[in-house]
């Protein structure tokens, strides 16, 4: 996270006030939160009536967000709401901080709120639909999916949106186009993982194989991509060699009751 700018590119006077927000600028740039967190709470303190000031609250929810002041972070946010409450920037924020927090109804309708007062913030109809699809509401997840289908087929968010989709809905065939797409770009092995499970469930074997290769060349302790590659190898008829994967998966803290139906009966 870095500090959003406050201030547009034009001279501002030079006030203690101002040289606080510019500490803390530098301080975000360099990831030292306790100073930028320091810096900004003294910006407040030396000119509390900036209208500045919703915008430095914003920023400092997110900076004590990152010093593991979870609880601070919220009341800080809630009242740069509470200040700017049609302010997106501040909802989004939000947003991210009660996701991380495990409290996503709150996020989701931070989200729902961000996307009245702007259709076109693709990001948070992006989160919004994954909650959706984790809440299991079909519909509203596929609403603003196809929307951003429609209005932004060419984003990244937009492929790994329709991507999850449709393999949550069991479309895997349809799914893979989306996989494909992203991984032209964004080679990491979530992706890989999540194409070799659909490449998996359409019968693609030599495709989930590389698929699985791949990822694990990036994470080489990913218990599920071993769950994976248990799966093939049982389609392949190789029962001992799935035995081996799917033990490696339990070793790595896949639960077992997924992986002992892959394994040879003894």
């Amino acid at each position: 996270m870095t500090c959003q700018v406050i201030f547009a590119e034009t001279p501002v006077e030079d006030t203690p006030y101002m040289q606080k927000v510019d500490e803390a600028d530098k301080a975000c740039a360099n990831g030292k939160w306790e100073e930028a967190e320091a810096a900004l709470m003294k910006a407040l303190e030396l000119d509390p009536e900036n209208p500045a000031n919703v915008l430095i609250l914003s920023n400092l929810g997110m900076i004590q967000f990152n010093l593991g002041k979870d609880t601070l972070a919220i009341q800080t946010l809630n009242e740069a709401h509470s200040i700017a409450p049609v302010s997106v920037t501040i909802l989004s924020n939000r947003a991210k901080v009660l996701t991380a927090l495990g409290d996503e109804e709150s996020a989701y309708k931070d989200y729902g709120r961000i996307i009245e007062l702007d259709t076109t913030y693709i990001s948070a109809r992006f989160h919004h639909g994954l909650l959706a699809l984790k809440k299991r509401d079909f519909n509203t997840a596929k609403k603003d999916f196809e929307f951003m289908e429609r209005n932004f087929p060419d984003d990244d968010e937009t492929q790994i949106a329709m991507a999850t989709f449709k393999s949550s809905i069991g479309e895997y065939a349809e799914a893979l186009p989306f996989y494909n797409k992203i991984l032209l770009t964004m080679k990491e092995p979530e992706y890989y993982g999540a194409r070799a499970y659909c490449n998996l469930m359409t019968n693609h074997l030599q495709e989930a194989s590389d698929d699985i290769a791949a990822a694990l060349e990036l994470t080489p302790d990913d218990g599920e991509l071993y769950l994976y590659r248990a799966a093939l190898n049982k389609m392949r008829f190789r029962p001992a060699d799935a035995t081996a994967d799917a033990k490696k998966a339990i070793e790595l803290g896949i639960d077992p009751r997924r992986a002992l139906p892959l394994m040879e009966k003894q």
